[in-house]
């Protein structure tokens, strides 16, 4: 932008939650001359994201993985000057610490919260991809079971930890786990909803807060919800978060039935988790989104949309849904010239659903996250996108915390 300034400033061994920062990066960005703001731990791809967006500058570019990156564009420089002086001023009362017995304290460390908390064997975690796994690390070691909110983690990262865990006889629950019920308590971007006797495991996102919705709807509750991460029935982590779950819903007395959720998994990854529902001792509903993989063992318990998986559990009939008027209507829209049909998704599950219920009506609707064995090459330009993939979160929220990227 032709007479504009780009400043940043660092700010050394310094970590704050990527939602405080947003919040200030917006509140800079209101400020008298500044055309745009943004906040950023220094990470190589937050930089790049940086470097990308023309906010970057040769400050910013020394900083480290364990510094924060003060980035602003504005009028000229005293109203860049003045805007990163009152950033350095609210971060450092948004960085001090509360003492214990005075008031909400906060631990520094996971390791300072297990010793204040010894009964805790739980550990959020919600921190960039590139600290996820050494913080999951630190849990395990500590024999908490890890819930990590955090995306952007190396598949060989995922199934080392959930190796890590098993071997302690833990459970890792994501990355990416957008969603969990532990015992009645939702977690993250969990909904309320009843306690009750049904056991969910899920990718940790969407799927699971649509079908724990639909039974609270209809009058039962959830005994626990498990995420267990978009990529867990890849072959490359081989459904171990989801074999774990798996042996604590058998033994959890509170579960009574068990529903499993996913997208279109590999086909020796379905053949090994239906094998051990084989032998699992409470009725199960298997949701393999749009159906089993060629060559699957399926039997009457499976289903292919979210809203059958609910129904199947509960034994209830939610009635048809009308696939073909539903599309009429999309495509209609409020204009007659409107023809093409675009999806934005917070999470893949919905956006594969939807795919399924289109192809259903014979359209093909192109995605970011295509459906296995199927061409992705919408006609006439129709497409799905879930805007919760690891593309559009780097260095950024995800739009359940911040809709402002769907919008």
């Amino acid at each position: 932008m032709s007479g504009a300034i780009v400043v940043n400033r660092l700010l050394r061994d310094f970590y704050l939650d990527s939602i405080a920062l947003m919040r200030l990066s917006r509140e800079l960005a209101a400020k008298p001359g500044v055309i745009e703001a943004a906040l950023m731990i220094g990470s190589d791809a937050n930089k790049c994201l940086l470097a990308d967006g023309g906010m970057l500058a040769d400050a910013g570019n020394e900083a480290g993985a364990n510094d924060l990156i003060l980035a602003v564009r504005a009028d000229d420089a005293r109203a860049a000057e003045l805007t990163l002086d009152h950033a350095v001023d609210r971060l450092a009362g948004m960085s001090t610490p509360m003492e214990p017995g005075g008031g909400a304290w906060r631990s520094q460390s996971i390791g300072a919260a297990a010793a204040a908390l010894p009964g805790a064997n739980l550990a959020l975690i919600s921190v960039p991809g590139e600290f996820a796994v050494a913080e999951a690390r630190k849990a395990i070691a500590l024999d908490l079971n890890p819930l990590i909110f955090s995306d952007n983690v190396a598949l060989d990262d995922e199934r080392s930890l959930k190796e890590l865990a098993g071997a302690r006889g833990l459970l890792v629950m994501g990355p990416d786990c957008g969603t969990a019920l532990i015992g009645g308590a939702p977690l993250a971007f969990a909904n309320d909803v009843p306690q009750g006797d049904i056991g969910i495991i899920a990718a940790s996102g969407t799927g699971l807060q649509e079908v724990s919705c639909l039974i609270a709807r209809h009058g039962h509750g959830v005994s626990h919800g498990i995420g267990v991460g978009g990529r867990d029935l890849s072959i490359e982590v081989g459904a171990l978060s989801t074999l774990a779950a798996l042996d604590l819903l058998e033994s959890d007395a509170a579960t009574r039935r068990v529903i499993l959720i996913s997208k279109p998994p590999a086909p020796e990854m379905a053949r090994r988790v239906v094998g051990r529902i084989a032998s699992f001792s409470k009725p199960t509903t298997i949701c393999f989104l749009g159906g089993a993989p060629t060559g699957t063992p399926f039997d009457e318990r499976s289903v292919g949309t979210l809203r059958d998986a609910a129904a199947m559990a509960l034994g209830a009939d939610f009635g048809a849904f009308d696939v073909a008027s539903a599309v009429r209507r999309a495509k209609r829209g409020r204009r007659p010239s409107a023809r093409r049909i675009v999806g934005l998704f917070c999470g893949g599950t919905l956006c594969t659903e939807a795919q399924i219920i289109l192809a259903k009506s014979g359209i093909a609707a192109r995605s970011n996250a295509p459906l296995p064995g199927r061409a992705d090459a919408g006609a006439n330009g129709h497409e799905m996108i879930d805007l919760g993939a690891d593309e559009f979160t780097r260095g950024r929220p995800h739009p359940m915390i911040d809709p402002t990227p769907r919008a």
